[in-house]
């Protein structure tokens, strides 16, 4: 596939990911913009402490539903990055996967930043764990 396609379809992926949701989740999800680059910017990685940037597939940018109020004047819309080199990577290195589970797995996991899950709530509807 040629490089410009591999970002479509990554999301192309992600936004079969939120079209998956359970409906409760959907209008939540629906309000986060899903933005696909190669890597992960140089202070993206020094703002977490990552030196490879191969270990970031994903990155939530924005404040948790939980943590929100009516008050909160809106700075920047919630941004879920997916990193499409770093992905790529994994699912090479993994070989069992279809890159659709991968991106779905790296989007519910990044959006459950933005609901305020926790691990139990995200294997409730990821089962990637299983």
């Amino acid at each position: 596939m040629a490089g410009a396609h591999m970002s479509d379809d990554i999301e192309q992926l992600a936004a079969e990911a939120v079209a998956a949701l359970p409906p409760a989740f959907r209008p939540a999800a629906a309000g986060v913009a899903i933005n696909v680059a190669d890597w992960p910017a140089a202070d993206m990685l020094q703002t977490l402490g990552i030196r490879d940037p191969l270990e970031l597939t994903g990155l939530y940018e924005g404040i948790p539903l939980t943590e929100k109020s009516l008050l909160d004047q809106p700075v920047a819309p919630d941004v879920i990055w997916l990193f499409r080199q770093p992905i790529l990577a994994e699912w090479r290195d993994r070989g069992d996967i279809e890159l659709r589970d991968l991106v779905t797995h790296v989007l519910v996991h990044e959006l459950a930043h933005h609901f305020g899950w926790t691990d139990d709530d995200i294997a409730a509807i990821d089962r990637w764990w299983e």
